[in-house]
């Protein structure tokens, strides 16, 4: 198994931290079983400068994992309807985190497809939309509020290892469905992958 990112991985500056997440493993154990995907869309969120950030204003209830030392998850509820996740970044109070906005399944597909789609046969089409968004990891990874804060050095939700992705591989962005700060390039996504999200 590849080896799993450690602490010294996620406590550097968001925009280095998000493009190096591109083709590393998010994993979750369920049952002692590897459900799992590649990364391959993030987007970069720091409250410092960022008007589009959750902690731009400041801790709150809410937000107050995103200020955590980088190394955890955040997960909030948006539109009433879905859950999303990201991964905290930075020192202890930067508030920086990168939303994981599409992945690849790799292992425990017909978990995913159960949570997403009620179902584990599959159309073709119904696998590519399995994970292509923010909103469909969660659902597909059952992440909900529940795993808010939890320590990705843990038994339970972690990321592994992986070569890292060669700078032409990587496309660079503005970011999606934001009206603050929208004209910061901090969305990255895999060239070509059939996953990344449609906009």
């Amino acid at each position: 198994m590849q080896n799993r990112l450690g602490k010294k991985f996620y406590i550097r500056e968001v925009t280095t931290v998000a493009k190096e997440l591109l083709g590393k493993t998010f994993v979750k154990i369920v049952d002692g079983e590897t459900v799992s995907a590649k990364i391959v869309e993030v987007e970069a969120y720091y409250g410092a400068i960022d008007e589009a950030a959750h902690s731009f204003g400041g801790k709150t209830k809410r937000n107050k994992v995103m200020f955590n030392e980088g190394g955890s998850l955040y997960v909030y509820f948006i539109y009433g309807t879905h859950y999303c996740c990201n991964v905290v970044t930075g020192l202890q109070n930067d508030g920086s985190a990168v939303l994981i906005r599409a992945v690849e399944p790799l292992t425990g597909i017909d978990y995913l497809a159960e949570n997403r789609y009620g179902k584990t046969k599959l159309t073709e089409k119904e696998l590519m939309g399995l994970t292509n968004g923010p909103g469909k990891i969660c659902k597909a990874f059952n992440i909900t509020k529940k795993e808010n804060g939890i320590d990705l050095s843990g038994e339970e939700v972690f990321l592994l290892d992986a070569k890292k992705v060669d700078k032409s591989k990587i496309v660079q962005t503005v970011r999606v469905g934001i009206k603050k700060s929208a004209e910061l390039p901090w969305r990255f996504y895999l060239k070509d992958n059939p996953f990344v999200s449609r906009i």
